[in-house]
């Protein structure tokens, strides 16, 4: 099967065989996607990203040399050149280490059980520019630890300094992405259209320099505005 030029690029990082083996043939099966790359612990993931410069890489979080969260940070955070856009796969049993991904940089994360169709899907919305935040689980998962490494939501602190540049309904918005609310459930909540709630979006994430909507969603933790903050 020849790749089409636009194929989507992809880096899996998994140090389990079987996980690595079974990712990368859901996802070389599509016309769409082309694995250039595989890698089997933290420090061989980072080269290999820096190396190949895929659009999508799939993390692995526990992984030998070098965990997931590291890696995520080296080539997604704040300090690197070109972030890579890069999808956590993980397990309930490790949530923790998904919040402190998402912190690090990921755009998204995924369960490693969600079935193929899910992993396709997940791949393509990240390759494109988007954020990927599993709704029912956001608030269980980043609430919870959010909680814990978050300052006090005081008037004063950083983070509610900086939403002051949001307007009213930019706060409402904001809030209902914190709680893992899609575009189109945010526009029926609010009763306005999608393309009015994708405009919203957009502003937020200008207003506040944010990458995407997972960095939104956790400002909006360490601020108090979610999770039962004011």
């Amino acid at each position: 099967m020849s790749v089409p030029p636009t194929a989507i690029r992809v880096l899996v990082c998994e140090d389990q065989a079987l996980v690595r083996a079974g990712f990368v043939t859901i996802l070389s099966a599509q016309p769409d996607m082309e694995v250039v790359g595989e890698a089997v612990d933290g420090r061989a993931a980072i080269r290999s990203a820096q190396e190949l410069k895929p659009d999508v890489v799939v993390m692995d979080i526990r992984m030998p040399l070098l965990d997931g969260i590291e890696a995520t940070r080296r080539l997604a955070g704040p300090d690197s050149a070109s972030p890579a856009r890069i999808l956590v796969v993980t397990t309930f049993n490790v949530d923790e280490y998904v919040y402190e991904a998402l912190r690090a940089g990921a755009s998204g994360f995924l369960l490693k059980d969600a079935p193929p169709p899910e992993l396709i899907n997940a791949v393509r919305v990240v390759a494109r520019g988007d954020s990927l935040l599993a709704p029912a689980v956001t608030r269980t998962l980043i609430g919870r630890f959010a909680e814990r490494v978050r300052p006090s939501a005081t008037p004063a602190s950083p983070e509610r300094e900086r939403l002051k540049v949001l307007t009213p309904r930019e706060h409402e918005v904001l809030l209902l992405i914190s709680e893992g609310l899609s575009n189109a459930e945010i526009a029926t909540e609010l009763v306005i259209s999608h393309e009015t709630v994708k405009t919203y979006v957009s502003r937020i994430l200008t207003k506040l320099d944010l990458r995407d909507r997972v960095q939104a969603v956790v400002l909006a933790y360490r601020a108090g505005l979610a999770a039962g903050g004011d």
